[in-house]
């Protein structure tokens, strides 16, 4: 498939030039879909009103602060949020993302590492922001997205979009024709982990529209489509291929009330892709699956209509959305793809969600490379792979071992400018040559896919010098009904080799569909090291599974639902 050509992108200059080419093309379409409460409908918002709020929130911002300002958004995924963002990048200063998971000391010591001025805030995080007040001398302005109550040392959102539109009136262009360099810092993010590992990601606006450019030219996204945003927005992934994108290509972003909300939403705004981690990838799948499954008619009757538009499909013929109507219904009816991006996919699911009809594929990136660097194409894809390299990127393995297998790095106009204050680590990241040091490990194969094996990090070297990938074996435990979650390890037995371990955290309602409605600890740790050995039976011996350790409750994670090893 590699004749397939890429898709037409426009050229934008920065985000301030995308919004206006947008309104330009798209303007009458619905930029979002939001519910003023639960239980309403929803309601649409088009590109034209959204640039409109977003040059009054902006103008209500400059006359408040200086150009170059540090603003901090700390809320939930809301339509606040996407105009506060656009208002600093197109005009005002650096905007600072940040997690609103993190507890309070930790986001008082990114906004000092972050020297923000202002904090622009959900009511939901008031409590955090009365604790934390003290502790940040530098932050000036506190903008609450919502008014509670009258209070003189804080400004509302709506007092500022009244302000700002009564400004523009008067002709006040302070914010319409402010300067935009799109390659100084405007964007500053940082990547997951504790307060004193997290990293402060300098990106510039020409690194996020080349990232822009290069994605859409590589899947199809355009007016029409309908995205549910349900990853949180401070993250990359979401924000720059879940926000950014839609609004570039004319689509629609339907706001997702949370996560408890996911199935009604999907059914209230009928979306046409969704962008997913592979933990939600496979909860869509469990569903699909346990009711296509539900008794031995049903399971057949599913089975034989794979078999059957798989063989029409090779004929030139694609029944499988008519087939399999009842899954895509269930999904709102128009669930064309699934992007999953985050950690790596299990090829059996995203091989599944085609077979159904829905085009499941996945990308990889990093924070530092705004963020992705490779993606499967919607019409050349390996689900095995991380993806092809976006135009314009470079990617190479450095130090390979005998099986061809090294550390992956990129180059592109999509590279990170740096760390902030951090010339050390940047210097430690970012070659002499422009190459990003990825930290992950791989190979590129014939075809110019990009196959991950395992993070540099989490490598398990044997003492005969063997390379052990934990997520390879990882991905192999997942393939087992009675596991949710594992983590492999390696556990230096002093006298021996190093002792391969896995931890893993039990699919119950599996476990006691089989032991019964009470299982006693000893059965399921003997079911446990049977599906083990099954495992061990795919592995070279130096990579079996010798200990198996049962863990009753969820790993922890980020709130990318990445488990913290």
């Amino acid at each position: 498939m590699k004749d397939k050509p890429l898709y037409e992108v426009r050229k934008i200059r920065d985000l301030r030039d995308m919004l206006k080419q947008s309104v330009e093309l798209y303007g009458d379409q619905p930029a979002f879909m939001e519910k003023a409460a639960r239980n309403l409908p929803y309601s649409n918002i088009t590109m034209k009103e959204y640039a409109e709020d977003i040059d009054a929130f902006g103008t209500a911002l400059l006359n408040q602060v200086s150009k170059g300002s540090r603003v901090a958004i700390l809320a939930e995924t809301r339509y606040e949020w996407y105009v506060s963002y656009l208002s600093v990048t197109n005009g005002t200063g650096v905007v600072v993302p940040l997690d609103k998971e993190l507890p309070s000391q930790e986001i008082a010591n990114l906004l000092n590492r972050a020297e923000a001025d202002i904090l622009i805030y959900s009511a939901s995080k008031q409590k955090t922001v009365d604790e934390i007040r003290n502790d940040i001398p530098g932050v000036k302005n506190f903008i609450c997205m919502d008014r509670l109550q009258e209070r003189d040392d804080i400004l509302f959102f709506e007092d500022m979009m009244v302000k700002g539109r009564k400004l523009l009136a008067n002709g006040d262009r302070t914010f319409l024709d402010a300067p935009i360099d799109p390659e100084a810092m405007t964007i500053l993010l940082f990547t997951s982990g504790t307060t004193s590992e997290a990293k402060a990601v300098m990106l510039s606006q020409k690194n996020v529209c080349a990232n822009l450019e290069g994605m859409s030219s590589m899947v199809y996204i355009g007016p029409g489509d309908v995205f549910l945003s349900v990853l949180p927005l401070h993250h990359s992934y979401e924000c720059t291929c879940g926000f950014l994108c839609p609004i570039y290509r004319g689509a629609t972003i339907a706001i997702c009330e949370g996560l408890r909300y996911i199935l009604p939403n999907i059914q209230e705004s009928k979306p046409t892709i969704i962008l997913v981690v592979p933990l939600m990838l496979e909860m869509f799948h469990r569903n699909i699956m346990k009711k296509a499954k539900a008794d031995q008619k049903m399971a057949r009757k599913f089975e034989l209509g794979q078999k059957a538009t798989k063989s029409l499909l090779s004929l030139g013929i694609d029944l499988r959305r008519k087939v399999f109507s009842e899954v895509i219904d269930n999904l709102g009816g128009n669930l064309r793809m699934l992007i999953s991006g985050g950690a790596a996919a299990d090829p059996k699911i995203l091989s599944d969600m085609q077979d159904m009809g829905i085009a499941a594929i996945q990308g990889y990136g990093l924070t530092e490379c705004a963020p992705i660097l490779a993606l499967n194409r919607d019409v050349d894809f390996n689900n095995h792979a991380a993806g092809l390299p976006l135009p314009g990127v470079e990617l190479k393995v450095i130090n390979q071992d005998e099986n061809g297998i090294g550390e992956i790095v990129g180059r592109g106009p999509n590279i990170m400018l740096g760390y902030y204050k951090n010339p050390e680590a940047t210097a430690e990241a970012i070659d002499e040559d422009g190459f990003y040091h990825t930290g992950d490990l791989g190979y590129i194969d014939d075809n110019g896919f990009c196959i991950i094996t395992g993070r540099k990090k989490n490598v398990i070297v044997s003492k005969n010098g063997k390379n052990i990938f934990p997520e390879e074996i990882e991905s192999l435990l997942g393939h087992s009904p009675y596991v949710a979650e594992s983590v492999i390890s390696g556990e230096d037995s002093q006298r021996d080799d190093i002792i391969i371990t896995a931890t893993i955290f039990p699919d119950m309602e599996v476990v006691k569909e089989k032991l019964g409605p009470e299982p006693a600890q000893k059965d399921i740790q003997n079911l446990l090291e049977k599906e083990v050995q099954k495992v061990n039976e795919q592995l070279v011996s130096y990579k079996n599974i010798r200990q198996v350790i049962y863990r009753d409750t969820e790993f922890e994670k980020t709130t990318s639902r990445k488990i913290r090893r």
